[in-house]
């Protein structure tokens, strides 16, 4: 009995030690992310799967880049400049046939402000995944071609995001 509770306190001395020593070296988990604009465009608006997926995920911070005739312009423009998939081949077996393919996303945008100050220049994104391939197991295969791609462009968009919180001024 006395030997368990000595365990526990030790235990419990070792985990309070380990946070204290995580705080002390500044770790600290991501929180939700500080923009320094209050509103912003997402172009082109109906196109493309990052800039819709970013759309979503700025809520209703987006408004649109074009303004109506007395509206308030946003503070920020996210241009999605372009958005390019590719779906490679990168192995084949013995008889030739498809053993792997890599699925790519490109993606280049921009962030300037209404009056054309550029904020973030024009950037690349690039990802990559791998993928095996059997002919036994085709729809399978297609399927985890679909959920990989969903995932390059959220990783993506969340690179974007991470990238947006990095502006420290709109201000000229």
């Amino acid at each position: 009995m006395l030997h368990t509770t000595l365990r526990t306190v030790v235990l419990w001395l070792a985990l309070a030690l380990s946070a204290t020593l995580l705080q002390g070296c500044g770790f600290a988990l991501r929180g939700a992310p500080n923009y320094v604009f209050d509103t912003v465009a997402v172009t082109p608006e109906r196109s493309g799967g990052v800039a819709a997926e970013l759309s979503r995920l700025l809520g209703n911070r987006v408004r649109p880049a074009v303004t109506p005739e007395g509206a308030v312009a946003p503070d920020a423009i996210i241009e999605v400049l372009s958005e390019l998939r590719q779906k490679v081949v990168v192995g084949l077996n013995a008889a030739g046939l498809v053993r792997e393919f890599e699925l790519r996303l490109a993606v280049r945008f921009s962030v300037r402000t209404p009056g054309g100050k550029v904020l973030i220049e024009p950037t690349d994104i690039r990802l990559e995944r791998s993928v095996s391939f059997n002919e036994a197991t085709v729809l399978s295969k297609e399927t985890e071609e679909v959920m990989l791609n969903r995932d390059m462009q959220t990783d993506a968009v969340q690179q974007i995001v991470r990238r947006l919180a990095a502006i420290k001024s709109l201000a000229p």
